[in-house]
């Protein structure tokens, strides 16, 4: 018998601003557990709202419309590294700026009909690693990464939109871009603590993503995504993190083989959705013929992540909140 909600284990990209309709025919024939939306997908308000109304009527109900939105450079909102100064100097206003920008990202976001924002990163701000985290980290301090990755989260929260921790169990120390190549990541049993702590203190949110990254003291041979024992041991035990657990995009030049059999690797490793973003209807089709149904626990954890928001939601006031952040920069 069929299940009633027959959903694949992955999130999947467009290939542009508006459903084509090959695109439209494959949601409908192998429905992803959600789809995500890149700049390449958005024009406007007028057009995005479409786009995502469009999704709504083919998609099943509850799947997920996630975006990959963490402001700074994507919103033209200051980065996270100069909320990460704010809170060095005064706590309290840092903290705030960062509920403020959570909650301006998450309005728009809902307003537009999307519920997944894939923010804040929890990934320490070190010298000497590779600038792809750069000025997306809150800074070096997993403490204060921790307590400002907890307010952001807590604005988007409010607005009514599913937070992302990424990228478990920490992107920080890396010398290599994940997008390009596949970083190794050594050190010290203190290192790798201070790397997991903010996930640690974040591990009641909603949502994870997980590292394309190496971690040979945990697993030698797969990076984390398709790692078992790092998604078993590290994330989900050790860092306690029991909500929904997403690869990061597996179109990345970090992992090798077909976009397909990363997908099921990913799966096998403990993640409960497959992230492909390419927007390449071949290689999703393929992918999405191939993945397996939502699991029960998955069901279970993204139920939860809706409850959580819709808990936290209360009605807001952009224009107030944008010139109360204002203040708080100047």
């Amino acid at each position: 018998m069929r299940n009633p909600d027959s959903r694949r284990a992955a999130i999947v990209g467009l290939s542009g601003p508006a459903l084509t309709v090959g695109e439209a025919d494959l949601l409908r024939l192998h429905p992803p557990a959600g789809v995500i939306l890149f700049a390449r997908n958005v024009e406007d308000r007028a057009q995005l709202g479409a786009l995502t109304a469009a999704l709504r009527q083919i998609l099943p109900p509850d799947s997920v419309l996630m975006v990959d939105q963490e402001g700074g450079r994507v919103a033209r909102l200051r980065p996270a590294a100069a909320l990460g100064r704010l809170f060095d100097a005064e706590p309290a206003r840092g903290k705030r700026a960062a509920f403020l920008t959570g909650a301006l990202i998450g309005a728009e976001c809902v307003a537009s009909g999307l519920d997944v924002v894939a923010a804040p990163v929890l990934d320490r701000g070190l010298p000497g690693a590779h600038d792809v985290i750069g000025d997306r980290a809150f800074g070096a301090d997993p403490r204060a990464i921790a307590e400002m990755g907890r307010a952001v989260a807590d604005g988007l929260l409010a607005a009514g939109a599913q937070p992302v921790i990424k990228h478990a169990p920490g992107h920080g120390r890396a010398r290599a871009d994940s997008h390009h190549a596949l970083p190794v990541v050594e050190g010290s049993p203190a290192e790798a603590e201070a790397d997991i702590l903010p996930f640690a203190l974040n591990a009641d949110l909603p949502w994870a993503m997980t590292a394309h990254i190496l971690y040979p003291a945990w697993d030698a041979a797969h990076p984390a995504t398709l790692s078992r024992a790092v998604v078993k041991d590290v994330i989900r035990d050790r860092i306690g993190f029991g909500g929904v657990l997403v690869s990061d995009d597996l179109a990345m030049g970090a992992l090798t083989g077909a976009p397909v059999d990363r997908a099921l690797a990913a799966l096998e490793a403990g993640c409960d959705l497959a992230l492909y973003c390419a927007g390449d209807i071949a290689a999703t089709a393929t992918l999405l013929a191939a993945c397996p149904e939502i699991s029960p626990a998955g069901l279970e954890r993204l139920a939860s992540a809706r409850a959580s928001a819709a808990r936290a939601y209360r009605p807001l006031d952009p224009a107030a909140l944008a010139a109360e952040r204002d203040a708080l920069l100047g």
